[in-house]
This record gives structure tokens, sequence and C-alpha cells, in this order.
């Protein structure tokens, strides 16, 4: 989501200054790519880049197949194939092994349908989404684009497009994109059904100078931050101008102040005992998915004691949501080297993940779409 707010703000600045654009998207890998199905680029026809759609090799060839999009005011897909180390094309010797699928679509503002106007949706409700993109490799077919967002039992979907509805659920159930192929007025088009999940939101209890970076970091990958304390000297948005939300609070009204799903990671780290003591109770209520709680082993285990004695015995679902102390054994000691730790933990948490070091994986770094 980080890189479509990113995209969306670019698009609404270009579109005020009177600056045509067009969105590059990859929409199909075969082999290794930096970047997978979903990665997208604004380009404005004065040559600024929003976004990415491989490591820094592609983007200068993509630069021009955009600006030659927008003057001819139309989509056209380009194949890079970047296992060939010998390609002059680039100039470079990519390496990556893989061929990569791009599609660059000419913004049309006169479009209501338009792909800035559909990703616009994507920030109206906080839920998960499918975005159908659809593309050929015959290069002299017709491109037809970014179409539809659906969301699960909410959207009715296009005639066009009704055979896709079992699929279109299968990637909202196993949060997998999918790529499918389609027919439409007999031509044959492959589809890409990009799962996009709502913004990382977290909720952090505590306001004191040690938060400032976490809140810094997280608002860099496009988490939504809201924290909270007690201590009105602390809890002021001057201090914390990359939070979504920061407030005076105790701890149940901080708790109403979000909404808590899937998506939500918390973090206790108001220095007082009581406050995070109440925090952790009211969040083991909820579906919450991670507590971290910061402070030494000793401290998360006086908790523990404490909650027996008011007759609260924690189960085995609920110790797993719990992270204490928190944050991945990376030998941090300072706040910024504590909050990248806590950062990465949740991350990994959220991808299912062990936070290990990329030199053991054996398999692939990063999930391809499903051709199905």
């Amino acid at each position: 989501m980080k890189e479509v707010t990113d995209i969306l703000k670019s698009y609404a600045l270009a579109k005020s200054a009177g600056k045509k654009s067009a969105l590059a998207t990859v929409v199909k890998v075969e082999g290794s790519s930096y970047r997978q199905p979903g990665a997208r680029m604004l380009v404005t026809d004065d040559g600024l880049l929003t976004g990415a759609i491989s490591g820094g090799c592609l983007e200068g060839d993509a630069l021009r197949k955009a600006l030659l999009a927008i003057n001819q005011k139309q989509n056209k897909l380009i194949t890079y194939d970047t296992s060939n180390e010998d390609d002059v094309e680039f100039g470079v010797q990519l390496g990556c092994n893989g061929i990569v699928h791009i599609l660059f679509e000419y913004i049309n503002e006169e479009d209501a349908n338009n792909p800035i106007e559909l990703l616009k949706k994507l920030e109206t409700v906080r839920k998960e989404a499918v975005i159908l993109i659809l593309f050929s490799l015959n290069r002299n077919a017709p491109q037809i684009g970014t179409q539809f967002l659906y969301r699960e039992e909410t959207d009715v979907l296009p005639n066009n497009f009704s055979i896709l509805h079992s699929y279109l659920n299968q990637v909202v159930r196993t949060k997998t994109s999918i790529i499918n192929t389609i027919i439409i007025e007999n031509n044959a088009h492959e589809v890409l059904m990009e799962y996009i999940a709502p913004p990382v939101s977290l909720l952090i209890a505590g306001a004191g100078n040690d938060v400032q970076p976490l809140a810094k970091m997280a608002d860099l990958l496009g988490w939504e931050v809201t924290l909270g304390d007690g201590r009105a000297t602390h809890s002021k948005e001057k201090r914390f101008p990359n939070a979504k939300k920061v407030i005076v609070a105790k701890p149940q009204q901080l708790l109403e102040s979000v909404v808590i799903d899937a998506r939500t990671f918390a973090v206790l780290m108001t220095h007082n005992y009581k406050y995070d003591l109440e925090m952790l109770e009211l969040l083991l209520k909820t579906d919450c998915s991670y507590i971290g709680v910061l402070g030494p082993k000793t401290k998360l285990d006086r908790m523990f004691d404490d909650l027996a004695q008011q007759g609260i015995t924690l189960t085995d679902e609920q110790l797993g949501r719990i992270y204490g102390p928190v944050g991945l054994d990376i030998g941090g000691e300072t706040s910024e080297e504590i909050a990248l730790s806590i950062v990465a933990e949740i991350k990994a948490v959220m991808e299912g993940k062990n936070g290990t070091s990329l030199k053991f994986k054996k398999e692939k770094i990063h999930q391809a779409a499903n051709v199905v």
C-alpha cells in the first residue's frame, strides 16, 4: 500500500500542475525478478518517477516507454528479458535470470475508471481487495489494462468477468495473487488478479523519546501509526509528525481509538508498568495478532503473575500473540536499533517468517503469482 499511496500523492500533484501521466505495472514474471507482479511506477510527462518496477535497471528504458504511451495516449506491453547477461539493450548486465512483462497505461483523466481512480478506492475502506489487470503477450493485441477493483462479497462483477468469481475469492482466501486467462471478444487475454491488503495499523502505547524512531520507521514503510500515553507533556503531534493519530489517553481510550483487525499490531512501551499491564489485558481480549512488550523477561513474567492473581489464565493462543522482550535479536541497544528490531519482528510475524538470514533460504526469496 505504501507504493500506491505515494503514487496517488504524486499523481494529485502532477494533475494540479497540468502534467500528463502513465502508470507502469509489472503484470507477469517468468523466473526471478527484483519486483513481483503488482509493482508500480508512475511516470509524468516531465520525467518524474514515483514507485519502482525493478532494482533500478529497467527504469531508464521504462521512462522512454512510458513517455511514448503518454504521447500516443494508448496502453503498451513491454517485455524485458533480464536473464541475458550480455544484453546490450540496457547497457548493463542485469543478471536477474527472469523475464519481466510490464504494462504501461496512459492515464486518461476523462475516464472515471482509469487506473488511478481505481487505486483511489483502496483508501476508502480498510478492507482487503483484488485488482484485475488485463494484458496480452501478443504485442499487436489491444492492451486492456486495469479494469476492476473487487472486494469479497461486496462487489458485483461485470458480465465479462463473472467467470473469474471463484478465482477472486481464492485470491482473498489465500492472500496470493493469481494469473489466469480470459476470453474477451474472441481474444485471449491474461488477467492478473492482484491481492492487496489494507495498510498495517501499528498501535503504540507510549510517547517517550524511544518511540520516535519506531514511529518514523513505521511511517517509512507506509504503516498507519496511532500512539498514546497518559502524559500530556509527551503525547504531542509535534513530537510525532509521522503518526496518523497522537492522543492523551488512558488504556481503554487508546484501544478504542483504533479498529483492531488482522493487520493491527501493538507495542507496549510506556515505561509505566500499570499502564502496560492494563493495555496487555485489554489487547488479549481482541484479535490483535501481535502484542510486543518492551522490557526484560522478568517484567513480562511479573505481568503474567499479576494477571493470574486477577484470575486471568492465559491460553496457549494468547501466549503465542505476546512477544516479549519485543524485537528480533540483532544486538540492538539504542532507540533506533531497538526500533529496527521491532519493525523487523512485526514484518516477520506478518509474513509468517522466522526472521532468519536469507543466506540460509533454499527456495526463491519472493513468492510469485500463481498461474492457473
